[in-house]
């Protein structure tokens, strides 16, 4: 599959898994995964394939127990050389009206989950000497945004988190990185496209002048899942049109 701008990356005979596979991000990232030639696992709810190449596996990545053994089930067949932790869920409130229980549920999906697939996938990339993470982080890892507490912790966590291991692990051939997308055009901010007003003072805001689109991110991925990206560790780079610098 062409996409403008693509450049050269061969991973043939790479394995990769990707949390939230067949949605906006996550989609893109799986596309340009495939087009250079890896296999994808997804993992999320649904089973919908994208094609030759991809393949799903159900789980509900808020279930630690379901994490553990889909985790189990992948690493019994194949051999994961990459890992890509896309899914993440954002619950809205004030910070004097957050229930507890759904910031709860906000850090589990957004962080434990990272967490635990590092963890899970990491050990053999580690018992190999080799293997590329790449985590989705947010511009929420840099500043705090509103009514968005429960988002803003677990993606200042997921930033901080991929540092750390990095910290570990590049010594002994394991690169780990994020991505800091910014205001990304994908199926979650239909609504805030649609608001005319909003929509102009975040475009104003963006050096570029425009939404990014998913495949923007995806091509950040692609780089640091490939050998391009050897020297890379413990980054966490803004795909945001100049945003962070404006």
């Amino acid at each position: 599959m062409p996409f403008p701008g693509t450049f050269d990356v061969d991973l043939t005979g790479a394995t990769a898994v990707v949390t939230g596979s067949t949605r906006g991000i996550g989609r893109a990232i799986t596309q340009r995964l495939l087009a250079s030639g890896a296999s994808v696992i997804g993992l999320q709810r649904g089973t919908d394939s994208l094609g030759p190449g991809h393949s799903c596996r159900g789980v509900d990545l808020s279930d630690p127990a379901a994490r553990a053994e889909v985790i189990a089930e992948v690493l019994a067949e194949h051999q994961v050389d990459i890992l890509v932790n896309n899914a993440g869920i954002n619950l809205r409130h004030t910070v004097e009206d957050f229930p507890l229980e759904e910031f709860s549920q906000v850090m589990n999906v957004n962080l434990d989950a990272v967490v635990q697939l590092t963890q899970a996938f990491g050990g053999p990339m580690l018992a190999r000497g080799s293997g590329r993470i790449v985590n989705i982080a947010s511009m929420l890892s840099f500043f705090g945004g509103v009514q968005a507490s429960a988002y803003a912790a677990s993606k200042g966590a997921v930033a901080q988190f991929t540092k750390s291991v990095a910290n570990e692990w590049a010594g002994r051939g394991v690169a780990v990185n994020a991505i800091a997308p910014g205001y990304i055009a994908t199926e979650l901010n239909v609504v805030l496209r649609e608001d005319t007003v909003r929509n102009d003072e975040i475009v104003s805001r963006i050096p570029a002048g425009r939404w990014g689109r998913a495949d923007d991110i995806a091509g950040t991925a692609l780089f640091l899942a490939s050998e391009g990206a050897a020297y890379v560790h413990g980054a966490v780079l803004p795909v945001d049109g100049g945003y962070l610098g404006r």
